[in-house]
């Protein structure tokens, strides 16, 4: 069979956790098939974020063009964005498609990724149009109350919350993971979400399976000792894969 496209609009991670590869690796082991929009390459490893070199609009635009233009995508997944006139483009050229946004405006940290003027951007016109949203702690005190559904986790009680635009909420509880492996799990949790909406899922089960995949990987990297800082999520298997 030919399987679902996603594409991940997002930035490079040198050292290989987060970012388009952490997307690109778990949409191939989830049997999808992963294309990819670049919009900034970053100087990155396990120790922290050191440079960020962003592509132009016009570039992005490029890239764009082509994949829409020739493959069928099923959903899209958006990382780090960067500039308002390319969270802008994004908007209008993913119109009507699934769109998973992780809003990459500040680090597990709080450390700002992106100014006021990104922050509107979204805000204004990209998550109008998003099928659900999957902010971190900082990101969902910036962003406020949203008019699509948002899933949120409480790291320390391993519990995803899918928040509706009504005020209901789903609670999808995991057995917390005891790592300091855990860099790109924010990418791989909304890629994965992703990846099932691409199958066909509806967005609680797509939930749901995506927050056991990424536990899964966590658990499976746990004792790794990659870098010197935060080491990756796992991505070398295939687990959790649909049939």
């Amino acid at each position: 069979m030919t399987p679902p496209v996603v594409l991940t609009i997002a930035a490079t991670d040198s050292g290989g956790g987060a970012g388009v590869a952490a997307d690109l690796a778990t949409f191939a082991a989830l049997g999808v098939h992963g294309a990819c929009v670049v919009t900034a390459v970053t100087a990155q490893d396990t120790l922290g974020m050191h440079a960020i070199h962003r592509v132009p609009p016009e570039v992005v635009a490029a890239q764009l063009n082509a994949v829409l233009g020739d493959l069928p995508v099923a959903a899209v997944k958006t990382g780090m964005l960067g500039d308002p006139a390319v969270v802008r483009l994004v908007a209008d050229r993913c119109h009507g498609l699934p769109l998973v946004v992780d809003p990459v405006l500040r680090a597990t940290t709080g450390a700002r990724l992106a100014d006021d003027s990104v922050v509107a951007a979204y805000l204004d016109a990209l998550l109008p149009g998003a099928t659900v949203v999957t902010p971190n702690t900082h990101e969902a005190t910036v962003l406020g109350p949203l008019p699509v559904p948002c899933v949120r986790t409480g790291s320390e009680t391993a519990v995803d919350v899918l928040v509706h635009p009504d005020g209901s909420t789903a609670t999808i509880a995991h057995d917390p993971v005891d790592t300091a492996n855990d860099h790109g799990t924010g990418c791989t949790f909304s890629a994965a979400l992703a990846a099932h909406l691409a199958h066909g899922r509806e967005l609680p089960d797509a939930t749901r399976l995506a927050g056991a995949f990424t536990a899964g990987q966590l658990r499976r990297g746990r004792h790794w000792n990659l870098g010197r800082g935060r080491g990756p999520i796992a991505h070398t298997t295939n687990e959790g894969a649909p049939a």
